[in-house]
């Protein structure tokens, strides 16, 4: 068996920002993750769930250059309960952030709402239904 069959869940997931005190703003103020880790003026952790968010900024370990302003570099999905999808949507409207695309029933089961954040990365709310 390979030792790869073991991994049973994305642990945790570094964001690489480009402006870092956007973001922070954005997943702290818009989203209300509570920070729960701060590793240095260049490295924030949320706890969302059992999951870890981190961001962080180019040329720590890796110094490759950020991507372009425009390019996508990350979706990022989250799943509520089905009655909430709706009441995310109108919550993160009064915050003044734009739905990429509106709240949609698809026919493989999911509810959803598409939105980016300050990088432009993809974000959504999702449910089963």
């Amino acid at each position: 068996m390979s030792a790869l069959s073991h991994i049973r869940q994305l642990d945790y997931t570094v964001i690489f920002a480009r402006d870092l005190d956007a973001m922070r703003h954005f997943y702290e103020q818009v989203m209300g993750f509570p920070l729960t880790r701060k590793l240095s003026e260049h490295w924030f952790e949320y706890s969302i769930g059992s999951a870890v968010l981190a961001l962080t900024t180019h040329g720590g370990r890796f110094d490759d250059p950020p991507p372009p302003p425009g390019a996508l570099s990350v979706q990022l999905a989250f799943r509520v309960p089905p009655e909430l999808v709706a009441a995310c949507a109108a919550e993160l409207n009064a915050k003044g952030v734009s739905l990429e695309l509106p709240l949609t029933d698809h026919a493989f089961g999911h509810r959803t709402i598409f939105f980016r954040d300050p990088d432009g990365n993809v974000l959504e709310i999702y449910a089963e239904i």
